[in-house]
């Protein structure tokens, strides 16, 4: 379908969602049912193994939140339509297949908690490419995650000096990666085509397999480690029924690639 503030593509089995409000890609309400919309259709589309969540051109990966959107016609209507940026941001969290984010420029607010969302964070090294959350230099506070995703990625004690600083403490992205924020730096350029890179050798793997993974992962985090064994021991006897875990059994033996067919 045509989207006014995304752009989605298709290459073999990647989708890769660029967010497009050039310069900034600021996060509206049209914006946030477009992405709920089109992650719906790349949930639903088998050939599709995994997601890249991008922003347009080479300085913005997202600015965040569209505060002039705050007083614009959705104000007047009591606020946005659609789905909220927690519901949105939750479904990456929740995606089925792995998503990650290609940090091409600034990602504030919105933008640092959209990233966060997704399962690998790969960030360009450059000075205008800094994440953070800025908001209570705004006299608020993260809406949409930030304050509870930043200290499980780097622990209370970073994540409190990021969200009590604000815009004082905006990092780049080596110190991202050495506080944990970040699976990769790349150089100017390169950070879509590192994505892709990852992307597909995630693709390669055995999907199901995958898929339980991630919710084993997500769902074990949120409760003790007894509670979080139980369900990794129901998501080990649902995938050992699949056709995948008996391929990639008999490819192993035979010395061979495995084809996953997701079955």
């Amino acid at each position: 379908m045509a989207y006014e503030t995304i752009i989605v593509e298709r290459e073999d089995k990647v989708g890769i969602i660029t967010l497009n409000r050039p310069p900034a890609n600021p996060i509206n309400s049209t914006l946030l049912s477009e992405l709920n919309q089109a992650l719906t259709e790349l949930e639903g589309d088998k050939e599709i193994r995994t997601l890249i969540i991008t922003g347009a051109g080479d300085r913005f990966f997202s600015a965040g939140f569209d505060i002039k959107s705050a007083f614009g016609p959705d104000a007047a209507r009591g606020g946005p339509a659609g789905p909220s940026g927690q519901e949105v941001f939750f479904k990456i969290e929740r995606f089925p297949k792995p998503v990650i984010a290609a940090i091409n420029g600034y990602a504030g607010g919105g933008g640092c908690e959209l990233a966060m969302s997704c399962h690998f964070r790969i960030m360009v090294d450059a000075e205008r490419a800094v994440m953070g959350q800025p908001e209570i230099d705004r006299g608020i506070i993260p809406g949409w995650g930030g304050t509870q995703r930043l200290p499980r990625l780097v622990g209370k004690t970073q994540a409190l000096e990021m969200l009590l600083l604000g815009q004082d403490k905006m990092i780049r992205a080596p110190e991202a990666l050495e506080i944990g924020l970040i699976n990769k730096v790349s150089s100017p350029g390169e950070v879509l085509n590192d994505a892709k890179e990852l992307a597909k050798k995630l693709a390669k793997k055995a999907p199901i397999a995958m898929s339980i993974i991630l919710d084993c992962v997500m769902r074990g985090l949120e409760t003790t480690l007894e509670e979080g064994i139980k369900i990794e021991a129901e998501g080990s006897r649902r995938v050992g029924q699949t056709k995948d875990a008996q391929e990639g059994m008999m490819a192993f033996v035979q010395k061979r690639e495995p084809v996953y067919k997701g079955e």
